[in-house]
């Protein structure tokens, strides 16, 4: 430190008599002993007590040696005191300012280093911000893409779905065009067959006795022992318009699924565009440029309407070969057609049976599952609760020390304070895991009887399929088998 200004020297404030070299009195007073610091106040320092050495200069009061032989007086001066001697004691700053330049010191390089790491941060989450927003954005295109592509692709199976079934309408028409000369033979009454029928389903069981649309059917089937005939001879030429309806439709599916297919390999590609692909480039304004004639909604009633217009043209077809069909003997014809909408709801229950036997095969898999799932959760959580206790068993004991501490030193610090939070948040941690493993027992109790129930229905199921699937349908495969057969939707 480089000291500034002047050093101050500390004088004698009384008068003494020069006594040469005469001894002094024996009886002279104890010299008087005075501070004569001369504050000096620095630069930027208002008050005195800013700063303050802790030594200094003590001057004495002596007496006078005589009236008698004091002539002169002389003020005595202390001995010379060293350059280093004299810094030590009159230095510019006091340790407080030291200290206090020192924390300042700590304090701004803190605060810098603490505002640089925020200014850091605050950038790389910017950039990363930044890179996740692209990213998203990217995402969020290929998802749209991707979209598109499943929309494309559910259009396309519509279309083509709807294509194969008019071409198989188209066939069929074909057949019946061809079929409409041929004199449709007698079926015999399939009553015993239905009769057994409705005898095997009286065997189901539980729930699954229920008056459905098989045994309707088969009741109707029944009853209409009795049929008459018909013939039908006047069909072919409306047959043949309506089969050319159904080319100007098939043209039109094929068409719109031509386009679909070039749309999807175009999209295709796009969805496989990567930042990383050779094949990118920059194409400067392209977004400006709407070359678009349709809207979603515009584009998907087009198909839409193909298809409406295909259905509508197989609807047409199914009703020529009902007329057609209907020309038949009436007996052939209804108990054909019974017997079609028979094995149908047939084919729909035993469907409907699966699926939901599928369901509760699913449910009983996932109930089992459950069960493990809740019991290693029960496994879990009991050892959740027993490593509680030892971090409980710390906190408190910690505490209990804490409470040992003498006099002044018993102080709610910020320890004091977390420990008793900890105590507190463990405690509460322990009851909500004792709650959750009873909640977790009650619901394991309840997925067991779950698992029963479902295996009981599985049961009722099974038998039930065994009956329809196995018993009726299987008397059913063969009949009839007649020329008119082909003509029957």
């Amino acid at each position: 430190m480089e000291f500034l200004g002047t050093t101050q020297t500390a004088s004698y404030c009384g008068p003494k008599k020069a006594c040469g070299i005469c001894a002094l009195p024996p009886a002279v007073p104890a010299p008087v002993i005075q501070e004569c610091y001369q504050p000096y106040y620095l630069p930027g320092y208002r008050y005195l007590n800013s700063w303050r050495p802790s030594l200094f200069y003590k001057i004495s009061n002596g007496q006078t040696c005589g009236d008698e032989g004091a002539t002169c007086r002389s003020a005595l001066r202390p001995p010379t005191i060293l350059p280093a001697v004299r810094s030590a004691l009159f230095c510019r700053y006091s340790p407080r300012d030291w200290d206090q330049s020192n924390q300042l010191q700590v304090r701004g390089a803190e605060a810098s280093r603490l505002w640089a790491g925020r200014l850091t941060g605050d950038s790389v989450r910017l950039m990363q911000d930044k890179d996740q927003l692209t990213r998203q954005m990217q995402e969020g295109t290929c998802r749209n893409l991707g979209q598109r592509l499943s929309d494309i692709g559910f259009w396309k199976s519509e279309l083509s779905y709807e294509l194969e079934r008019l071409l198989n309408e188209s066939h069929s028409m074909d057949a019946v065009k061809r079929r409409l000369e041929c004199v449709a033979e007698e079926l015999t009454c399939p009553l015993q067959m239905a009769l057994e029928c409705l005898y095997q389903r009286e065997k189901r069981i539980g729930i699954d006795l229920v008056h459905d649309n098989v045994e309707k059917n088969l009741i109707r089937e029944v009853d209409l022992l009795k049929c008459c005939q018909e013939q039908m001879r006047k069909l072919a030429q409306r047959i043949d318009l309506q089969m050319r309806d159904n080319r100007d439709a098939q043209h039109a599916l094929e068409r719109d699924l031509e386009d679909k297919n070039s749309a999807e390999f175009i999209d295709e590609k796009c969805l496989n565009l990567r930042n990383t692909s050779d094949c990118i480039s920059f194409f400067h304004g392209v977004e400006k440029i709407d070359g678009t004639i349709s809207v979603p909604e515009t584009w998907a009633k087009f198909s839409n309407d193909n298809i409406r217009h295909s259905q509508n043209m197989r609807a047409n077809c199914i009703r020529l070969r009902e007329e057609a069909q209907n020309l038949f003997e009436v007996l052939s014809d209804q108990m054909w057609k019974q017997f079609t909408n028979t094995n149908l709801a047939f084919n729909a229950r035993i469907a409907e049976v699966t699926d939901v036997k599928n369901k509760l095969q699913t449910q009983l898999a996932k109930t089992l599952q459950e069960i493990f799932q809740t019991e290693n959760t029960i496994m879990l959580l009991e050892r959740s609760i027993m490593a509680k206790e030892c971090p409980l068993k710390v906190a408190q004991t910690r505490l209990e020390c804490r409470t040992r501490r003498p006099n002044v030193e018993l102080c709610r610090d910020i320890p004091q304070f977390k420990l008793v939070n900890e105590v507190f948040t463990i405690d509460d941690t322990l009851q909500t895991l004792k709650l959750r493993l009873r909640e977790t027992r009650d619901t394991l109790h309840l997925l067991v009887m779950t698992k029963c129930r479902l295996e009981h229905e599985l049961a009722i199921k099974a038998n039930t399929l065994c009956i329809d699937k196995e018993k009726c349908m299987s008397m059913r495969k063969t009949f009839p088998s007649t020329p008119c057969m082909g003509i029957c939707p």
